[in-house]
């Protein structure tokens, strides 16, 4: 079973509304796991670019109450997931501009700082607080993240990082790394790479997936 988590956009609430939306929706879907048929055991996320973002904070801010929001009327459950899928996600707001992009990611009008609701070098310690690099320890779900070496919105790099990240705490992670790819994902990547990885982490099918770097043909 699917379902997708609706959330406020930045043009609508800054952080951290975001997360707490979708904190709101997993303890929505595990207080409602038998009328649905979902295995409260058994829940992954899955995300894209900004989507990607907030996969990878639930992933590793479980443990975080100040992140949980309280949103709807099952705060009683648990928003912990059991396996994040991140597309390319922002991982280190602060160190973006570091790497070859389009956007100039400590403007005031870039994607990040519109969803702070300032400049995110003007506030580097609340800026922090919204980058899932500063969340990472021992105890998180196991991870997969792809990304595209010429990415020109979200730099290679920030999944590069958030993976290392992860595996020196010894998070189950791998990176997929698309040489030449952009801003996007080919599409058999799903059965591919994804389904598998889900197959093997949450019912113990199949062999785990590696990292690997792939090029685009």
């Amino acid at each position: 079973m699917g379902a997708s988590i609706g959330y406020r956009l930045s043009n609508e609430q800054v952080w951290p509304a975001q997360i707490h939306d979708c904190k709101a929706a997993v303890r929505w879907l595990r207080a409602n796991a038998k009328k649905y048929g979902i295995d409260p055991e058994r829940i992954a996320v899955w995300g894209s670019s900004a989507g990607g973002h907030l996969a990878s904070m639930l992933g590793v801010s479980s443990k975080n109450k100040d992140l949980e929001g309280t949103i709807g009327t099952h705060n009683n459950q648990s928003s912990h997931v059991n396996a994040v899928v991140n597309f390319y996600g922002p991982s280190a707001f602060l160190i973006m501009n570091n790497y070859p992009s389009k956007i100039d990611h400590n403007s005031a009008n870039s994607p990040e700082s519109q969803l702070m609701g300032y400049p995110i070098q003007e506030n580097k310690e609340l800026t922090q607080k919204a980058s899932p690099l500063s969340y990472v320890s021992l105890g998180a779900p196991p991870f997969i993240n792809f990304h595209g070496t010429k990415d020109s919105l979200v730099p290679y790099n920030q999944s590069k990082v958030f993976h290392q990240a992860l595996v020196d705490q010894s998070v189950s992670s791998v990176l997929i790394t698309l040489q030449e790819g952009g801003h996007s994902m080919p599409k058999h990547f799903t059965q591919e790479f994804v389904i598998p990885f889900l197959d093997y982490q949450l019912i113990g099918k199949g062999k785990p997936i590696i990292s690997k770097t792939i090029r685009l043909k």
